[in-house]
C-alpha cells in the first residue's frame, strides 16, 4: 500500500518507489551548459536525452533505424534522465507541484507521423510518477537530426514549490 501525504494524496516520491522505478544518474552536461535552472518557481531542464554514462543508450531516427516503440523507449529513458535531474536539484520530487510543460522533438525520417505516440511514453512516465491532474501542455515536433545521434529531446518545465 502507498502511503499518502498530509492531504491524501500519494506524493511522487512514494508513486516512484510503488512503481520499483529506480531513477539513474543524472546525466552531465555535453557542452556549456547546466542541465537546471530555477527562476521563480519555475525549474527549467535543458535538452534530456536517452544517455546513460556519457554516451546516448539509443542512437537512430523514428522511421529509419528506429522503429515506434525503439523511440518511446528512448522517450521513456529522457523522461526518467529528467526525474533524476530534477531530484538532484530539488533534493525531491515532492517538491513539483505541476509539470508545466514538455517539449518532445523526435528525430525522424521521411514521411514519419507517429511522433505523438513517441512523445506519449515520456507522457506517461511523468504521469505516473506526478498524477494525472498534473500533465503538462506539450508540444511535439520532428527533426532532422539531434545531439549525439539521439532520437529524442525533452525539454521540459516544472512548477515547483520553496
Amino acid at each position: 500500500m502507498v502511503a499518502r501525504d498530509k492531504v491524501g494524496q500519494t506524493t511522487a516520491e512514494q508513486r516512484l518507489k510503488a512503481l520499483g522505478i529506480k531513477l539513474p544518474a543524472p546525466p552531465e552536461p555535453f557542452g556549456t551548459y547546466v542541465e537546471a535552472v530555477q527562476t521563480g518557481n519555475l525549474l527549467f531542464l535543458s535538452g534530456m536525452l536517452p544517455t546513460e554514462g556519457r554516451g546516448a543508450k539509443i542512437v537512430g531516427r523514428v522511421g529509419a533505424e528506429l522503429d515506434v516503440e525503439a523511440g518511446r523507449e528512448a522517450a521513456r529513458l529522457a523522461a526518467l534522465n529528467a526525474l533524476a535531474v530534477a531530484k538532484e536539484y530539488l533534493e525531491s520530487l515532492d517538491r513539483v507541484t505541476r509539470v508545466v510543460r514538455l517539449g518532445v522533438s523526435v528525430a525522424t525520417s521521411g514521411d514519419v507521423r507517429d511522433q505523438p505516440k513517441v512523445a506519449d511514453a515520456a507522457s506517461e512516465l511523468l504521469q505516473d510518477v506526478f498524477g494525472k491532474d498534473k500533465n503538462p501542455s506539450r508540444l511535439v515536433y520532428g527533426v532532422a537530426s539531434l545531439p549525439l545521434g539521439s532520437p529524442v529531446a525533452l525539454e521540459v518545465i516544472f512548477e515547483v514549490t520553496g
